[in-house]
């Protein structure tokens, strides 16, 4: 007998009903840490006290209006992200997976409007994740994605990882845009080195060829900058951000330079939810916070304590991990032992991680995280690495 909730997920006999910080606690009162953040969700922890009086205060004024009427916490929001970013513009939405979705027509109809509607084809790399909508899952094309979904949306493209000839060989009169991750989080936590990034700025100039840049998981300060991108120091024409940016609530945004988005005119595209006043309140002050270099700076200071014992962490447990990867507070251990098996390891010593692809182990902890959570993070993920060992020597 199916359940009510339809079973898409394999979920952990877990639930939360609480959380403080960098904590969940458990209907039975169990504390765990949580390195996860609902998957990079919780930039500012559980229950932020700013973020709570934040929502509080809006919601007692103002929910929901539709976006036929101007909306000023938005205007408020979009104008603080285009002040702080490449970006000209900004249209926002509840969830990454939208975000992808504009992108796409956003890339496809700035061609189209150029006089070149035989631009269509969108240039993926394997690995990614882009959301599960028709059209993000068709920009992936992984067979765990697509496999029994009939036929995919046309005009998407995929190559390895890293390959820069069949990069440059894959674009032709017909491309429309390249989409990527700075960091690859799926993907299992795979950053692209800062010379390549620069190389695809320069070769889809070259080519006039849109950069989207997808940083739902990777942005709003998880690598240590605001956004990702700004460590190669180039800047994308489109950028997808969603997941931090609302500190929990659901808020996405796709951001553009005034030319990608110049096709883009009314009518073209809408959210009934997208843009609403409680989220963008929520979303302003998150950037507010995250935005600042004192709190940027505290990040990079936590995520080098965090890499640094979790470096000691794979010398002491050579069976269980390989090495660490990532940048900032979006790490990644991988593994040799099954990162399921560590993950599941890991609610019985009491912290939360999420498993990736290439089998490595996901650390998204909340920016917030401090140095006695780090001391506290790496004597749990210790204790779980031992009792797997323990478990294989009996």
């Amino acid at each position: 007998m199916i359940p009510s909730v339809l079973p898409t997920y394999n979920r952990a006999p877990l639930s939360f009903v609480k959380g403080e910080g960098a904590w969940l606690i458990e209907a039975d009162g169990r504390r765990f840490l949580d390195l996860g953040s609902g998957i990079a969700v919780n930039a500012l922890g559980h229950a932020n006290p700013e973020l709570v009086a934040t929502l509080t205060e809006q919601a007692q004024k103002l929910w929901h209006v539709s976006n036929v009427y101007k909306i000023p916490e938005q205007e408020k929001l979009a104008e603080m992200l285009t002040d702080k970013t490449f970006a000209d513009t900004v249209f926002f939405t509840n969830s990454g997976t939208e975000t992808a979705e504009l992108a796409i027509k956003m890339a496809r109809k700035y061609h189209y409007e150029k006089g070149h509607p035989e631009r269509i084809e969108i240039i993926a790399f394997e690995g990614a994740f882009h959301g599960r909508s028709t059209g993000a899952i068709a920009a992936a094309g992984s067979e765990k994605m697509v496999k029994g979904f009939g036929p995919l949306m046309p005009g998407f493209k995929q190559l390895k990882w890293g390959d820069h000839d069949a990069l440059r060989a894959a674009i032709t009169n017909q491309t429309c845009a390249v989409i990527i991750e700075p960091v690859q989080g799926e993907g299992g936590i795979r950053p692209v080195p800062d010379q390549c990034l620069k190389g695809l700025r320069d070769l889809c100039d070259e080519t006039g060829t849109l950069l989207i840049f997808d940083e739902v998981q990777c942005g709003v300060g998880r690598t240590g900058r605001l956004f990702a991108h700004e460590w190669a120091g180039v800047t994308p024409d489109i950028m997808m951000v969603a997941k931090g940016i609302g500190g929990g609530f659901p808020l996405g945004a796709v951001l553009a330079t005034e030319d990608a988005a110049s096709g883009m005119i009314a009518g073209t595209h809408g959210s009934t939810y997208g843009g609403n006043p409680l989220a963008c309140a929520v979303g302003a002050k998150v950037l507010e916070i995250v935005s600042a270099p004192s709190f940027l700076a505290e990040v990079n200071r936590i995520s080098g304590g965090l890499r640094q014992g979790l470096e000691s962490l794979v010398a002491r447990h050579p069976d269980v991990f390989e090495s660490v990867r990532g940048q900032g507070l979006m790490l990644g251990l991988k593994c040799k032992a099954a990162n399921t098996d560590i993950v599941k390891a890991g609610y019985d010593a009491g912290v939360l991680t999420v498993a990736a692809a290439d089998n490595v182990l996901r650390l998204l902890p909340p920016l917030t995280l401090t140095d006695a959570e780090v001391t506290e993070a790496l004597a749990r993920l210790d204790t779980a690495a031992t009792a797997l060992e323990t478990a294989k020597a009996g």
